[in-house]
């Protein structure tokens, strides 16, 4: 008998043969379903908080909004915010705010993108595995030793460098930049994860044509990892603008009011040498202090815990519809 007559014949015949009904039922497996169950209580504790959240800050939020002594119109129009005279304009909170996310936008932004350059096309494996968890150390520090890292060392070099007469020693600026410190390893490591991911066959075409490391780097890479870039940037804008111990040690202990068309834009509205109190930073203020519940100023900081949460997920959004537009999917 030949050799493949024989494995024929020792091969049990599997084409035509009639399944049984038993063989074509799902068999349980009961600790997949099990692992399911629990991923799907994860995700489903995770829509109710959010909706807990919502629901708490919506409901106080809205008994501020029903009182007789502020208006939506006066919130979102008026430049003061004095709630012990009634006056209830958010715009000083929100432009502190705004200013101080500018700021470490500003320092975090190229630092943490050139960072993660270095990490992902010019390092070596092995200094980019010890390097990138001592970037991330930053991320460990808890927020209160960077405000009064910004309190105790910046504001003194920023006093140093422009003069005791136009830095105060309670400003914006060495909180925004000490913020700026603080989101750095959040902008490398995610922005490195999204270099990183991008396949290494557009690099060597990149060197294939002429083209230098930099200019690979700069005009392939980065491009191609664009979505994770921004998804990186956006994340980092909202974690500075919800940060609160830094602005509330180093920022301002009060809100800078305001007069449109008597104050200058730049020299006091928009200064970042002068202190001026942040949303979170108010918010921290007043919830320490002794305040009755369901009071004006109490139910207050509910409304501005809403348009904070409305400006981060407002980012969000916008995030999720960018990472779409520009998102790059390699086989």
């Amino acid at each position: 008998m030949a050799k493949g007559e024989k494995m024929a014949t020792q091969t049990p015949a599997l084409v035509g043969t009639p399944a049984q009904p038993s063989q074509l039922l799902k068999r349980p497996r009961p600790g997949e379903m099990l692992i399911q169950g629990f991923l799907f209580l994860c995700g489903a504790i995770s829509i109710l908080t959010t909706i807990g959240i919502v629901y708490e800050l919506g409901k106080e939020a809205m008994l501020f909004v029903a009182t007789e002594e502020v208006t939506l119109i006066d919130f979102f129009t008026k430049t003061k915010w004095q709630p012990a005279i009634g006056e209830f304009g958010i715009w000083p909170l929100v432009l502190a705010t705004l200013l101080t996310s500018v700021i470490a936008m500003v320092v975090a932004l190229p630092l943490g993108l050139a960072s993660a350059i270095y990490l992902s096309e010019y390092a070596s494996e092995r200094v980019r595995s010890t390097l990138k968890p001592i970037l991330e150390v930053l991320a460990g520090i808890p927020t209160v030793v960077y405000g009064y890292f910004a309190l105790t060392f910046m504001t003194p070099l920023l006093r140093l460098i422009f003069g005791d007469g136009t830095v105060q020693i309670f400003n914006t600026a060495s909180a925004g930049i000490v913020v700026g410190i603080l989101i750095i390893p959040l902008v490398s490591s995610m922005s490195e994860d999204a270099l990183h991911a991008v396949p290494r066959s557009l690099r060597e075409a990149s060197y294939a044509l002429g083209a230098t490391k930099l200019e690979t780097s700069v005009r392939v890479v980065v491009p191609a990892a664009l979505s994770g870039i921004t998804a990186a940037f956006v994340v980092a804008i909202s974690r500075a603008i919800g940060e609160t111990m830094v602005v509330a040690i180093a920022a301002g202990a009060g809100p800078r009011n305001f007069e449109i068309g008597k104050d200058g834009l730049f020299s006091y509205i928009l200064n970042p040498f002068i202190a001026g109190e942040t949303m979170t930073g108010h918010i921290v203020r007043i919830s320490s202090g002794d305040l009755s519940y369901n009071s004006i100023d109490y139910n207050s900081i509910f409304a501005i815990g809403l348009l904070l949460f409305i400006m981060t997920l407002g980012l969000n959004m916008m995030s999720r519809r960018f990472v779409a537009r520009f998102r790059e999917v390699y086989e």
